[in-house]
Order: C-alpha cells, then structure tokens, then sequence
C-alpha cells in the first residue's frame, strides 16, 4: 500500500480545525500532522489540543511556543511601525498569521508534507494571509482550506457530521461571538455585532475594566524605550514579551484599549470588528509621542507616510514582501535614536502624555524658549518669511485673489 500524503494543519482545538482534522482522513485519505501555536491565546496550557488531535487520529501533533518569537521578531518591528490599520487596528489577527506560516512551513519540511491546510472562512482576511505567506516561504506546498470547499453550510451540519465521525464537540450550539486572540490583543465579531446599530454587549471585554467604573484618581506609568522598543516600565528593565504583559494590565485596568470601528476587509467587505488591545494601544501612543521628540520633522513627514503604508502592507498578507523588508529598513535606521522615557497617566478609559525625555532629544530648550537665554536668531525671520511666502506672493499677483490680469478687458 502506497504511503499516504501528508499534511500539516494549523490546528487551534476549536470545531472547525477539530472536525478538519478528520475531514483530512476520511476525505482527502491524508496523514494529518496538526500544529497549535501559542502566540499569547487566552489558552495558556495548549497540551490537551496538542492530545486532542491525537485521539482523532493525527499522525503527529505539537504546540508551539511561539510567544518571545512573535514578540521579538515581529511585534518589535509593529511599534516602529506605529502599525493601525486605517489609522486605528493594531494588526493583531494580521501581525500573528506570518510567525504560523513560518512553522507550518518548516514543519512540513520536517515530516515530508506536501500540503498545509488551514480553518478559515472564505470571506476572511485570514486565508489570504496564510496562503500568501505560505506561498511566499515555499511555492511548491500546496494548500488545502476545507472550510471554503466542504458542504457543512452550517454548524448545525457540521456538529452534526462531527458526531457521526467521532469527533468531540461543544456541549453547546451557542457560540456568540468569533473570538481571535495573541499577545496584541483581541478581536471580536459576529453574533449581535453584526448589526451596526448595536451597543457592543458588556461581556465582550474581558481585558478592559468599564471606564464607567475605573478610579477617578490617575495612574502614572513610565514607560523606557531603546532604539524603539519597550525596555521597561516604572523603571523596571523587563522583555518586551513582559513589557507588554504589564503594559495590558496597567492599559486595562484603567479602562483603555477598547475599539469598535467598520473595517475594510482585504476581500472587498466592510465588517464591524471590535477589539481589545489595552497593552498594545498604551505601548504605540508611547512610541509615536517619543518619536516626536527625538525625529526631525521631515523624517516624521516622510515616516508617518510609511507608517501607513506598512499597516496596509502587513494587513493584506505581505509580511514576507520587499515592500515591508524595505519600510522596516528605513524604521530600523530611524528608530536607533528612538530611545527614552514617555510618562503617561490613565484616568477612566483616556491616556494623556504629560512627560517625555531622551539623550537624543532634538528639542532645545534656548530655541525653543521665549524667557532669557533664548538663542534663536530673530533677525532673520523677515527675510525667509519673504521667500517662503514668495511662491504664494506670485500666484497671488498672477492668477489669484490679487491678480493684475482681467482678460474681460
């Protein structure tokens, strides 16, 4: 008997990848080698998943680690970013899909698969970030998103054939919401949300107090940064996995970090997403505001053009891509004077930058003050106003507002 092909899952242990995993054996006739990825989930033990998918037949199963990674490698490189999709989403969902391709590829190496197959939707963002960065570290794996080509239309069928198959399922059909999760945050959607009239239900927030009941006093936090990354917090030198740890505990206790917007998917549709990402927002309103103190302005012009550019890049799947290889290129030149303390209060779901300092800092005190020791050159105001303005001085006098020209003459 020939050997069976492989395949390698992106397996998360809920009812879509679960039933997938089987799907796999009974359809496609593949060996199935399912992989869980703790990217900072709410599920801290990933153990009984990895057992999960054993018992329903996977050939091999593993959970990853892959917190420090995410962090280190890729959410490093978000701050310098100041990553927010349409100038609000923090990626949370886009920033942790390349570290899973990358072990979904190099796990298919290792056992010899010629597949990889996902969970998603066929109206989700999240195929095609898969698919193109999958495609992107090995053309040559084929790809396989049984969601998008089964006839479980709904889940009432899909339990249904779960159960006929031996696989376990929830022991109830309700499921409210869509949930996806990592150390960036949360994102939230479906269920009642989908009717943008709705006041988002309070048991969606489970990061975030209700600014309605958090202290009337403000919390001050101090935040470090070197070369453009957290370093430490309240003066505590801590990793970036732990900064942003504490940065969500501080951010939600405090009430900030709580999204609710329409966002344009990749696939052409506008959905109504809620997020929760209390550390993350705390830790870019930081990081822009110190930009502001140690970048000249044409470098903030020119930066925050990339900055949008980068989010939208990252947001459609190109991870792996010239274009963000060449953005973060120009972030990793700008961001070695990035480098100092923001100091920040939180009061009821708002933040209010009220210090910055860093040894970079190109704010000068005897330019920039109007008491005794001011330096700034006065004299020579009159004459650059007159050529700055020369421009708008010619217009005027040719075609605008002071025109000398009547062509009724």
């Amino acid at each position: 008997m020939a050997d069976k092909e492989r395949v390698v899952l992106a397996y998360s242990g809920g009812l879509d990848t679960s039933v997938i995993v089987k799907w796999l054996q009974v359809e496609k006739n593949m060996d199935v080698i399912a992989i869980c990825g703790n990217v900072g989930q709410d599920e801290k033990d990933l153990s009984w998943i990895k057992q999960k998918a054993l018992d329903m037949g996977a050939i091999a199963s593993e959970a990853v680690d892959m917190r420090k990674e995410y962090a280190d490698t890729i959410l490093s490189k978000e701050i310098w970013a100041n990553g927010k999709y349409e100038g609000i989403y923090p990626l949370l969902s886009a920033l942790s899909r390349p570290i899973i391709a990358k072990y979904l590829v190099d796990i298919a190496h290792q056992y010899g698969a010629t597949y990889i197959a996902h969970g998603c939707t066929g109206k989700g963002n999240d195929q095609v970030r898969f698919e193109t960065c999958i495609r992107a570290l090995d053309p040559s794996l084929k790809i396989l998103a049984p969601v998008r080509d089964w006839d479980l239309t709904t889940r009432d069928s899909e339990m249904k054939w779960a159960k006929e198959h031996g696989v376990p399922v929830p022991t109830s059909h309700d499921k409210p919401y869509s949930i996806d999760d990592n150390l960036w945050g949360r994102a939230i959607e479906c269920g009642v949300l989908e009717d943008t009239w709705n006041e988002p239900p309070a048991d969606i927030w489970t990061m975030t107090e209700n600014p309605e009941n958090c202290p009337a006093d403000p919390e001050t936090v101090v935040i470090g940064f070197e070369g453009g990354v957290p370093t430490s917090i309240n003066g505590k030198r801590m990793s970036l996995l732990d900064c942003i740890t504490e940065a969500d505990e501080i951010a939600g206790r405090n009430g900030f970090g709580r999204i609710d917007m329409i966002e344009d998917r990749v696939v052409g549709i506008k959905s109504r997403e809620c997020y929760e990402c209390p550390g993350a927002m705390l830790l870019l309103e930081a990081h822009h505001s110190l930009e502001t103190l140690c970048l000249d302005a044409e470098t903030l012009r020119q930066k925050a053009k990339l900055d949008v550019e980068w989010a939208s890049t990252v947001y459609r799947g190109f991870w792996y891509s010239q274009n963000r290889e060449a953005i973060d290129a120009y972030n990793a030149y700008t961001q070695k004077y990035v480098t100092g303390d923001i100091r920040i209060k939180l009061c009821k779901g708002g933040i209010f930058v009220d210090g910055l300092r860093s040894p970079y800092s190109l704010y000068d005190y005897h330019l920039a003050t109007y008491d005794e020791g001011d330096t700034f050159d006065k004299t020579a105001s009159d004459g650059f106003i007159k050529i700055h303005g020369l421009q708008s001085k010619t217009w005027s006098r040719i075609q605008g507002p002071g025109s000398e020209l009547n062509w009724d003459k």
